[in-house]
């Protein structure tokens, strides 16, 4: 069980609550926390900080992952328009279209991976050209970490995010080029369901439990397991209990959530076995309407865990 964090403080608040590291590190907020772009010593420190608190266990440092509903001031000195920020110059586009903001970023990461297991990953990539470019960006930094004389990490492992159907859809492809997968169920739900997350007036359609989201992530797992890499998801869902068993018994082994709901999922980890799990999304798989799926969720979750409060 790995914790998502925002700032650097809350790692250590994710170590006390049980956590075996952080499975996504969400670093456009030292950008949205001050006026100006961070320099490479502030991405450094921060980084240092939460590899302090866990030294010998991953904390997945997820790329400038600027868009959507993080759009903050500085966005404006990089010189871009945003029209609609969710399908829009967002994430790892961003990232590739601002090859010094990328750099300093990177260059940081691999600094601070000297020190523990950091692990990079990039968000919203969405076909193999753009991961590929993003590597290759991160091959040219560690060749001028190497003239400067500064100590980094070669061997950093490099995955992504999946939270595009796309990505999604190609898992196998991308499976052979990357080191390590994880679902970003917001923004794939988001997506795949052509619901705006944050809009009211279709909340209600935003369904986790929807069949679509099940085949899309299974996809996902069936090729990571093919390829012998790890997947994890990080997103809202694996921070519900409802849907814990179901992501177990699909194939996941790697869960990254909130910190305050790490203690509530061990608990539901701790009571079930692999077989009901197993049981639970072979039937869920069989259902057609999200509503069933979750109904369903729900009831298993109150069989597993009686005393667990939703």
């Amino acid at each position: 069980m790995l914790g998502n964090i925002e700032f650097p403080e809350e790692a250590e608040h994710c170590h006390e609550l049980g956590a075996e590291g952080i499975g996504l590190y969400r670093t456009e907020f030292l950008y949205l926390e001050t006026d100006r772009i961070p320099t490479e010593e502030d991405h450094y420190v921060a980084y240092r900080k939460v590899v302090k608190a866990f030294p010998d266990k991953p904390v997945v440092v997820r790329t400038l992952d600027i868009g959507a509903d993080k759009v903050p001031g500085t966005i404006k000195q990089l010189d871009t328009d945003v029209i609609n920020p969710v399908l829009g110059l967002r994430s790892v586009r961003l990232s590739l279209r601002n090859l010094p903001l990328f750099k300093t970023q990177l260059r940081a990461v691999l600094r601070a991976a000297v020190h523990g297991d950091v692990r990079v990953m990039f968000p919203l990539i969405s076909n193999l050209l753009e991961f590929r470019q993003a590597r290759m960006i991160l091959a040219d930094v560690m060749e001028d970490l190497e003239e400067e004389g500064i100590a980094f990490r070669r061997d950093v492992p490099v995955g992504m995010m999946v939270e595009v159907p796309a990505a999604a859809m190609l898992a196998e492809e991308f499976a052979r080029e990357v080191d390590f997968f994880s679902i970003g169920t917001n923004d794939l739900i988001q997506y795949t369901l052509a619901v705006d997350r944050a809009d009211p007036s279709v909340a209600s359609l935003y369904r986790s439990g929807d069949p679509s989201i099940l085949r899309l992530v299974q996809n996902v797992v069936t090729a990571a397991a093919r390829y012998e890499i790890p997947v994890t998801v990080c997103g809202q869902m694996s921070s519900n209990p409802m849907f814990i068993p179901l992501l177990v018994g699909m194939g996941i082994r790697h869960l990254s959530s909130t910190p305050h709901a790490i203690p509530e999922l061990k608990e539901v980890i701790r009571n079930m076995t692999l077989g009901q799990a197993e049981q639970i999304a072979a039937h869920a798989a069989s259902l057609d309407l999200a509503r069933d799926v979750e109904n369903y969720l729900r009831g298993e979750l109150t069989r597993i865990c009686p005393d667990l409060v939703l």
